[in-house]
């Protein structure tokens, strides 16, 4: 990297470090962003998958960022529509605990407060015998947000970032900072050991479960948020049910629980709310969240679920503005954005908070907070632009791919679709059979996805690989992916001899 004095260093690279890093670099600004272990590896990968605007946070009176997020929801949606899909909800409807008509406000508020959508409104059920829930519930109400690929969609805003000029450095902690006269002076270590000094104007806190950590830790100063960590913990079992539907089922206490279709062969449940304390990497499901959620599903579903039908599970940790709330459900979900400078020069900026479906306009907010201190930052421009492998329609990538190559196969055309939209046809463009695609690593895997992967998106684990840039690794055995990180690793060992 360069001596030039970068105008940003971000230290955190999950969805808002890289949607703060895409949108600077559209705006004309030398952007560095660095991330201590993968993109996407803590928080932003462990969501509930979802960009929707939060029905449930209507009932804490959160109308701005339900507003917001619902705005924003339209706007991701034609950004990425690759990684991003129109869902529909289920709400089974149980009067001893919210009454038919507080729901119906709340849809008929949900379905307006954010203004215009391409989304259906929300309706009345009934619910007969062939629901796959219980016989008592036999009616509901069904309403539309969106399921996305939270990984990815970090992956894609680092892209849009380097695309533009940024330099995306995963795998890179930042071990100090300081100031030195008007600007900071960041001091990185990558995986390898060796140490980087970056210089920059304005230093942004985007890490996280980690923001309060860092600042009195790696710089040596006071906090001006405190933060509360809610672990969030979800399940994953074999498809509970047919149809392409989620359901978002009441609990007796106040919370609530989805159950959403994930990748044609499996069910994702979640989740759950638990205040946290330790280091948020250490975070694990325990007894309780798995047991609690079984019971909300079971209380629902004619099929009844027990801990030996869980494939998988993970949790994620929330860094949410201490409220001073009893309850971790009802702590705010927005963010907020703190700077602190010196003189007014080398501003600290951190974030505290926010969701996943609201990062763009968090991002722009940020830049708005820095205005006063960069004076080069150009306008806003991201509301418009699509998201690398965006720029096409998915129905259209997938007439391409039968239309041109129709030796590759369907399962494997849709996984290309819906993980890389057109970005797919980048290392397409030169194949004619599927052995140009090279050997099959492991299945459903190819060296030219995976040259691509390490290439362009920053891969250089399998767990990157199969859990982050795909979701290969729900089919996978652990001997399966010991032997793609021994590829991995000599691939690596070829690059850097060449």
């Amino acid at each position: 990297m360069s001596e030039e004095i970068q105008d940003l260093m971000i230290v955190g690279g999950g969805i808002n470090g890289a949607g703060i890093a895409a949108d600077a670099a559209g705006r004309g600004l030398k952007v560095c962003l660095c991330e201590k272990n993968d993109l996407a590896s803590a928080t932003s990968s462990w969501s509930t998958k979802l960009i929707h605007g939060g029905l449930r946070y209507l009932e804490h009176y959160e109308f701005r960022l339900v507003r917001e997020a619902l705005a924003e929801r339209e706007v991701l949606l034609q950004k990425a529509p690759h990684i991003i899909q129109p869902l529909k909800f289920v709400l089974p409807h149980r009067p001893h605990l919210r009454p038919a008509w507080l729901i119906r406000c709340g849809l008929f508020l949900y379905d307006n407060i954010g203004g215009p959508t391409c989304l259906p409104k929300s309706n009345y059920l009934k619910l007969d015998g062939k629901s796959p829930l219980i016989n008592e519930i036999n009616r509901g109400f069904d309403y539309y947000d969106c399921s996305v690929d939270d990984a990815r969609l970090v992956v894609l805003n680092a892209m849009a970032a380097h695309q533009r000029g940024a330099n995306i450095l995963n795998y890179t902690e930042c071990v100090s900072a300081k100031r030195d006269g008007d600007t900071w002076i960041a001091e990185l270590k990558n995986s390898n050991g060796d140490h980087i000094n970056i210089r920059a104007k304005a230093l942004v806190n985007a890490s996280g479960p980690w923001a309060q950590k860092f600042i009195e830790d790696q710089l040596n100063d006071y906090s001006p948020r405190r933060i509360r960590l809610i672990k969030g913990s979800h399940l994953i079992v074999n498809k509970l049910y047919d149809g392409d539907h989620a359901y978002i089922l009441q609990n007796e206490d106040k919370r609530i629980v989805f159950v959403i279709p994930y990748h044609r062969n499996f069910s994702l449940i979640g989740t759950t709310d638990r205040e946290f304390d330790g280091d948020p990497q250490d975070a694990k499901i325990d007894d309780f969240e798995i047991q609690y959620l079984l019971k909300v599903v079971n209380k629902h579903f004619k099929r009844q679920l027990s801990e030996s039908d869980v494939l998988f599970n993970y949790s994620g940790v929330r860094p949410l503005c201490d409220d001073e709330s009893d309850d971790p459900s009802a702590i705010t979900r927005d963010y907020t954005l703190e700077v602190q400078d010196k003189d007014g020069k080398a501003p600290l900026l951190s974030v505290f908070g926010g969701k996943i479906t609201n990062y763009r306009k968090l991002a722009e907010a940020a830049l708005d907070k820095l205005k006063p201190y960069i004076s080069n930052i150009g306008p806003g421009w991201t509301d418009l632009a699509p998201l690398p492998g965006g720029n096409m329609h998915p129905s259209n990538i997938e007439n391409e791919l039968i239309d041109n190559y129709p030796w590759i196969p369907v399962r494997l055309a849709k996984r290309y679709v819906t993980t890389y939209g057109s970005l797919c046809l980048d290392w397409l463009k030169h194949t004619r059979t599927l052995n140009d695609l090279g050997r099959e690593v492991i299945p459903e895997l190819h060296e030219a996805e995976l040259r691509y992967l390490m290439r362009y998106e920053w891969a250089k684990t399998a767990e990157d690989i199969l859990w982050r840039r795909t979701k290969l690794g729900l089919w996978r055995t652990t001997e399966e992916a010991s032997l793609l990180q021994k590829i991995i690793s000599e691939e690596n060992t070829t690059t850097a001899t060449v």
